[in-house]
């Protein structure tokens, strides 16, 4: 990979650091003004009732997600508002699992189901904003129609081929 490729990965690979970075340093101050209000080992209780009663909700919701998916499978529907609802979860799940007050709350509000749709009509937006829609009546055929499959049966025989010419001498 070369070129504008390699500088944007780098550019991507970049910001997720800084984020984490960012992200641990605002956790570290938010858990060190919790445990002056709440006291050390309150502070390392909440955590962990937080991330209890976020991996019970997780596993709740992402069987509920599941099910619905399943229901919509079998009706013939595609369940595409599901799945991304399941890879929230997911996202939810993964923030639960983080230790830190920060990202349990952005952990615990992804398991809303209000909050999800809102994410999911943001990403839907920004999405439709960036890409080009083909539409079914702009397409064209440069080719010959596709011809219909004949069974052998049906086929014509093929036509013999001419003999060959002698050589000239």
């Amino acid at each position: 990979m070369t070129g504008p490729a390699r500088q944007y990965h780098q550019l991507v690979f970049a910001f997720f650091v800084a984020l984490a970075i960012v992200v641990g340093i605002v956790e570290i101050m938010v858990m060190i003004q919790v445990g002056q209000w709440l006291g050390v080992v309150n502070t390392i209780g909440l955590l962990i009732l937080i991330s209890v009663i976020g991996a019970w909700l997780v596993k709740r919701q992402g069987l509920g997600v599941l099910g619905r998916i399943r229901e919509q499978r079998v009706a013939g529907q595609v369940p595409a508002a599901q799945v991304f609802d399941g890879a929230l979860i997911l996202v939810a799940g993964v923030l639960l699992v983080i230790p830190g007050f920060v990202t349990d709350a952005l952990g615990l509000l992804l398991l809303l189901p209000p909050v999800r749709a809102l994410v999911r009509r943001f990403v839907r937006w920004r999405f439709l904003a960036r890409v080009q829609l083909v539409r079914p009546s702009s397409w064209s055929r440069a080719g010959p129609p596709p011809r219909e499959y004949v069974p052998p049966e049906r086929r014509p025989p093929p036509t013999p081929l001419p003999p060959p010419k002698p050589p000239d001498q």
